[in-house]
C-alpha cells in the first residue's frame, strides 16, 4: 500500500470509510483491555510464590544476629544490603534498603531537601522557585513528585544516547535554582534507551551553579534485560567520586518488578557520606523497616547471582510479548509512514510516536473500543507533549491473546487518526 502522505483526497476518503467500518466492529465487541501501566503479569508474580513460605517459624535472624521480628536495623539487614551492593557494584555501606517502593525513597528525599536542605544546607523552598530538569519523554511519576512540591519542570530532549547533555550542562551551570534532574539510565521509561558511557561520564563531571544540585538516578530497570546482551552503564557513583562530585548523585533501585510488585524491597545508594547523613535522618523517621520481608528476599534469592538467574525467567516470559508488539506494529503500520516506535532490549515499555497532533485522538479512539492506555502526554511534564505524538505502550501484564487484540485495536486507531489528520490538512 502507498504511504498515506502520497494519497489524494479521494483515496484517503475511501480508506477512511473502510477504517471507520472496521473500527466500529472493534467497538461492538465491548472489550476491556488494559495497557496503562508497566505491571508484572500473574505468571511473573508466580515465579516468587515460594518466597511466601521460605521462612520457617525459627528462621527470623539476620547474619548479624538482628531479630527481624523486632525493632532496629534501620538501613536494612546485611544480607539484602549486600545483594543490592553486588548488583550495583557498590559496597554495603553505600546502600540503604527501604520498603516496597523506590518511588517512596525519591519522594522522601525531595521532601527533605525542600524542607531541610541537602546535608543540612539551606532548604530548597526558602531559596526561591525550585526547578528540575526532566528528560522527555520520561517517567510520569517523577513529574508527579515535582508537581506535588510545586517544582518547575524544564523538559530536556532525550535521544538514543540519553539526555541532550549540551543543554543539561548549560542549564545547570547557569541557574542556581535548578536543584535536580531525573534520570532513568538503563532501558529508560518509556523509550527503552540505555545511556551511553559518554553521557554518564558527562553527568559525573557536571559543574552546577547550585552546590546543592542532585542527580536522581532512578536505575529502575538495572536488572531487566530481555535478551542476553547484559546492557551495562558505567558506575555513576564511582565516576562522581573521580570527578570531585562524590555527593552529587542519589541512585535508586528496587525489586518491585523482580519479586512481588506489592511486597518488595528497594534501595537508595549514594556516597558513604550521604548515606551516613541519611541514616541520621532515618532515626527521626522510623524505628526500622520490614526486616522479615528483607529476610524473605535474602533467603529466596541468596545472592546477586540468584537475582540475575531469576530475571532470566522474567525475560523468557516477556520476550514473546515485546516481539508481538514489534511484529504487529511492523505488519500493520510499517509501510504507511505514519509512526515510529522503539524496540527496546529491556525494561517494561515501548515508546510510540504518531504523526504530530494525533496521540490524544488515538488514545480517545482506543478508549472507545475498550483499550485503556497511559494518557497521551503523560510522558511529558504537566502532561503537555508539545507535539501531541508520544504514547507509552505497556505490554507486560495482558496475556498474549489479549495483548494481540489490544494492539490490533491500537493500530486501527492509529490508522484512522492519521487519515483524519491528512484529510484535515487537505481541506
Amino acid at each position: 500500500m502507498k504511504q498515506y502522505s502520497q494519497m489524494n483526497i479521494a483515496e484517503l476518503s475511501a480508506i477512511k470509510n473502510e477504517l471507520e467500518i472496521n473500527f466500529n466492529r472493534h467497538k461492538e465487541k465491548g472489550k476491556k483491555l488494559n495497557m496503562t501501566r508497566g505491571v508484572p503479569s500473574d505468571e511473573q508474580l508466580s515465579l516468587c510464590n515460594e518466597m511466601l513460605t521460605c521462612l520457617s517459624v525459627n528462621d527470623y535472624k539476620a547474619l548479624n544476629g538482628t531479630d527481624c521480628r523486632n525493632y532496629g536495623g534501620i538501613d536494612g539487614i546485611p544480607e539484602i544490603k549486600k545483594i543490592f551492593a553486588d548488583l550495583l557494584d557498590l559496597t554495603p555501606d553505600e546502600v540503604i534498603v527501604g520498603g516496597n517502593s523506590s518511588l517512596a525513597l525519591m519522594f522522601d528525599n525531595v521532601a527533605v531537601n525542600m524542607s531541610h536542605g541537602v546535608r543540612d544546607g539551606q532548604p530548597w523552598q526558602t531559596q526561591g522557585q525550585v526547578k528540575f530538569l526532566c528528560p522527555s519523554p520520561g517517567y510520569d511519576r517523577h513529574f508527579t513528585i515535582c508537581n506535588y512540591f510545586h517544582i518547575d519542570m524544564i523538559p530536556v530532549a532525550i535521544g538514543n544516547d540519553g539526555p541532550d547533555m549540551n543543554t543539561v550542562e548549560k542549564l545547570v551551570s547557569e541557574d542556581p535554582m535548578i536543584k535536580g534532574i531525573w534520570c532513568v539510565p538503563k532501558f529508560s521509561n518509556p523509550t527503552g534507551i540505555v545511556y551511553s558511557d559518554e553521557t554518564v561520564k558527562r553527568f559525573a563531571k557536571l559543574k552546577p551553579a547550585a552546590n546543592d544540585f542532585r542527580i536522581y538516578w532512578d536505575n529502575a530497570y538495572a536488572f531487566h534485560d530481555l535478551e542476553n546482551t547484559n546492557a551495562s552503564i558505567p558506575n555513576i557513583i564511582r565516576l562522581c567520586e573521580e570527578s570531585g562530585n562524590p555527593n552529587m548523585v542519589y541512585q535508586f533501585a528496587s525489586f518491585s518488578k523482580v519479586s512481588f510488585a506489592g511486597a518488595s524491597v528497594s534501595c537508595l545508594a549514594s556516597s558513604k557520606s550521604n548515606c551516613e547523613h541519611i541514616r541520621k535522618r532515618l532515626t527521626a523517621q522510623t524505628i526500622g523497616p520490614d526486616k522479615l520481608n528483607q529476610l524473605r528476599h535474602a533467603r529466596f534469592f541468596k545472592d546477586a547471582s540468584g537475582v540475575m538467574i531469576h530475571m532470566g525467567k522474567h525475560a523468557k516470559i516477556l520476550r514473546p510479548k515485546f516481539k508481538l508488539v514489534s511484529d504487529v506494529l511492523r505488519s500493520e503500520l510499517g509501510s504507511l509512514g505514519i509512526a515510529q516506535w522503539s524496540e527496546p532490549a529491556g525494561g517494561y515499555f515501548v515508546s510510540f510516536d504518531s504523526l504530530d497532533g494525533c496521540a490524544k485522538r488515538i488514545a480517545d479512539l482506543c478508549a472507545q473500543a475498550g483499550v485503556a492506555l497511559t494518557p497521551a502526554g503523560a510522558t511529558f511534564p504537566n502532561g503537555n507533549d508539545p507535539n501531541d505524538r508520544n504514547i507509552r505502550i505497556a505490554p507486560t501484564c495482558p496475556p498474549l491473546d489479549d495483548l494481540k487484540e489490544a494492539l490490533e485495536i491500537f493500530c486501527a486507531a492509529v490508522k484512522l487518526a492519521s487519515v483524519e489528520k491528512f484529510l484535515a490538512r487537505m481541506q
